[in-house]
């Protein structure tokens, strides 16, 4: 296990109803004037948009409205913000949605307090201060609730680009399991595979003696197993929505990632897909990840097969691992099937032609890589979308 250290002091509100006491935590850390960020539509649609609004009240808290927020949160939005928020003074802003409307939030948040362009962020600067970001989720997948990262698009060239930094991980976050019942299936669906590949983005990793976080890893993808066509058959079971929902957060906020080398190699492979296609992450994921799996195993045969075994269920296979590992990795895939997920370009309507162009935006060159389990050249990113066809 290697050195690190480790502070997530977001204050996690969970719960039926929770979403009232938006005002009173908003008051609580500092906020005066907020900027509430959100998308529309449904949270439009089901008043919870006023339920927070009202709290706000309650506390005599005054706020602007800026909604809007894309899948895929675009960077016109987040200037629109910055600008909004320096004319109207705004100290706090708080996010209703989901990641990309959590992603967005903490853009204008790192922007407000920048005196240069925030995309810098995206482009390797590190966000050392911000305004006070708060949340009230509506869908568990990102895990932007609990985490000091952000994804965002650039439209100039549609350049999909992550920035990290403590200054942005939220203050609060309230989760409440029910607001999550009205998803479609699909999107319920894309939000578990984001949520399973921010785990197995740190699971495969070369760092030795990691059981610990090994254990939690595999019980939160357990979990997911568990849980996902659970809430796919009833939509409104409570407490399969509710473990869904924690363990989003318990993904990403890096608990389960600390002491090992992380890899990441395939949501920077899967962020080029959706910037292009528009497509869910969480489903460009399904695709991507299989085909990166299947394109790596053998640099450590036996991590795929602990993977399958602990797992997926298979049975070890001492005389020749090779055989459980691609067994775990095709149970994976038939798991996303399962839950109506694509796991190849035709099923989610990406094209072979633009694979150069893809691998191009990645701006690796001819000297750079992507991940660490086993660093990927040019040549190998391309390799594993043709995987994916």
């Amino acid at each position: 296990m290697n050195n690190f250290t480790f502070y997530s002091p977001t204050y996690f509100v969970f719960g039926k109803n929770t979403e009232n006491q938006a005002g009173h935590y908003v008051k609580r850390f500092g906020g005066s004037k907020v900027l509430i960020h959100f998308g529309g539509g449904s949270v439009v649609r089901s008043g919870l948009l006023d339920r927070v609004k009202a709290s706000l009240e309650k506390e005599n808290i005054k706020y602007v409205e800026l909604g809007g927020v894309q899948p895929n949160p675009r960077s016109g939005l987040v200037y629109k913000g910055i600008d909004l928020c320096k004319q109207e003074g705004v100290d706090f802003i708080l996010a209703v949605g989901g990641g990309s409307a959590i992603d967005s939030a903490k853009a204008i948040a790192a922007g407000v307090k920048y005196d240069g362009d925030f995309w810098d962020f995206y482009e390797g600067k590190v966000i050392e201060d911000a305004l006070p970001v708060g949340t009230v989720l509506t869908i568990a997948a990102a895990g932007s609730e609990g985490s000091g990262d952000s994804v965002i698009t650039k439209e100039e060239g549609m350049l999909k680009r992550g920035a990290s930094g403590e200054a942005i991980r939220p203050k609060f976050s309230i989760l409440n399991p029910e607001l999550t019942q009205t998803l479609p299936a699909y999107q319920t669906a894309a939000g578990a595979t984001d949520i399973m590949a921010h785990v197995l983005e740190r699971y495969f990793t070369n760092t030795q003696e990691v059981e610990v976080t090994d254990r939690l890893c595999e019980a939160i993808l357990l979990t997911m197993v568990k849980e996902v066509p659970r809430v796919i058959a009833d939509p409104n079971n409570y407490d399969a929505r509710a473990n869904i929902m924690w363990a989003g957060m318990v993904a990403h906020n890096n608990l389960v990632g600390v002491g090992r080398e992380q890899d990441w190699a395939s949501h920077n492979i899967e962020h080029e897909l959706s910037a292009l296609y528009d497509v869910a992450h969480g489903a460009g994921l399904a695709v991507i990840f299989p085909a990166w799996m299947t394109y790596v195993y053998k640099h450590d045969v036996n991590r795929f097969a602990q993977i399958a075994v602990r797992v997926w269920g298979c049975q070890m296979n001492f005389a020749n691992p090779e055989v459980t590992a691609l067994e775990g990795i095709e149970r994976f895939k038939q798991f996303l099937t399962s839950i109506g997920m694509p796991i190849n370009f035709k099923e989610l309507g990406a094209k072979e032609e633009d694979i150069p162009v893809m691998v191009e935006k990645l701006g690796l060159g001819t000297e750079g890589t992507l991940g660490s389990f086993l660093p990927l050249k040019s040549k190998d990113v391309e390799q594993i979308y043709r995987l994916a066809l």
